[in-house]
């Protein structure tokens, strides 16, 4: 069984960074698309980053473009989400989600999709 766990949020001022980690476990497939995507309040959840399991391809949401990078680190079954010059639109419950590539045509489609499995998430407070 798939299990996805977020750690990393917290509170920052605007304009601090936080890191934010997932460890993933329980997968048996090799290629993966593993993905951030958040919910700020109010608002529909959004992708923010997507990464592939070889570590070639990053996409990144126009608003945060430069300012949050998405890496992992294979060899521990974590993904990372980098976040800098925080802003208070920032604030958002975040989500770490993954797909078995061989079931998608790219790991945008699976993003479109809704990934196949979900952390619960970790919360990011950003105040001004």
């Amino acid at each position: 069984q798939v299990q996805l766990v977020e750690s990393g949020g917290g509170s920052v001022q605007a304009g601090g960074s936080l890191r934010l980690s997932c460890a993933a476990s329980g997968y048996t497939y090799v290629r993966y698309c593993m993905g951030w995507f958040r919910q700020r309040p109010g608002k529909e959840r959004e992708g923010v980053a997507r990464i592939d399991s070889g570590g070639g391809s990053r996409w990144y949401a126009d608003s945060v473009k430069g300012r949050f990078f998405i890496s992992q680190d294979s060899a521990e079954n974590t993904l990372y989400l980098q976040m800098n010059s925080l802003k208070p639109e920032d604030t958002a419950m975040y989500y770490c989600a993954q797909a078995d590539e061989s079931r998608y045509y790219s790991c945008s489609q699976a993003m479109d999709y809704g990934m196949d499995y979900w952390g619960k998430g970790t919360l990011v407070t950003i105040s001004s």
